[in-house]
């Protein structure tokens, strides 16, 4: 097993039961992502954790294919889906470098491009399997660009020490700027980019295939 699938297979059951900490933003995000979305679309989700974002989304798409790296996850996101009698939802153990093979309409990838080692290779991958003029959307994690205060920068420095003994995710520091040229490097046009919420911002991209 490797270090990132222990990691996310021991906090799985922790992960579902935590909170949304800002449902404002999360909600906006499933807005503007929906916006883009077509009952006809198959469409893979990276990074799917417990599924809840699959799950909300489902209702807009014909299929959802919600891949994560870890089986504890995903276990997880099936349970929710019999329980809620969500049919169109397949869920695939697979790494954002290794997505399922198949052609997708969209892909989406919300809190992941932060924590993928090779993010070249997957954005690489995301390319190869979207319909020609497919769309990605994700949403980042990117530094504050003003300091980010005393809060930012206590998790800057603990981080290596809890990476250290397993109790934290590899995690990249893109700045907004970087992670916008990194996906157009990758072949992708960005349609629309936004930042929320504004105090922690989260870098929401919205990309067509080119």
């Amino acid at each position: 097993m490797t270090t990132a699938v222990k990691f996310w297979d021991g906090v799985a059951a922790k992960y579902a039961r935590s909170p949304i900490k800002d449902m404002a933003a999360y909600e906006h995000t499933l807005a503007r992502t929906a916006t883009y979305l077509k009952k006809t679309d198959d469409v893979l989700e990276l990074g799917c954790g417990t599924g809840m974002t699959a799950l909300r989304l489902s209702g807009y798409v014909d299929t959802i294919t919600a891949s994560d790296l870890s089986p504890g996850m995903l276990a997880v996101g099936r349970k929710n889906a019999a329980e809620q009698n969500v049919e169109n939802i397949a869920f695939v153990e697979a790494d954002a470098t290794r997505p399922p093979a198949w052609s997708y309409d969209v892909a989406l990838a919300f809190n992941l491009l932060h924590l993928v080692e090779d993010l070249d290779s997957a954005l690489s991958q995301v390319h190869s399997v979207l319909k020609p003029r497919g769309l990605f959307i994700s949403k980042t994690f990117c530094p504050p660009q003003r300091g980010g205060g005393m809060q930012y920068l206590a998790i800057r420095l603990a981080l290596p020490v809890m990476q250290f003994f397993g109790k934290a995710p590899f995690v990249r520091f893109l700045s907004e700027a970087d992670l916008d040229a990194t996906i157009e490097q990758a072949g992708f046009e960005i349609v629309e980019r936004d930042s929320f919420p504004a105090r922690n911002g989260r870098r929401f991209l919205v990309a067509r295939k080119i």
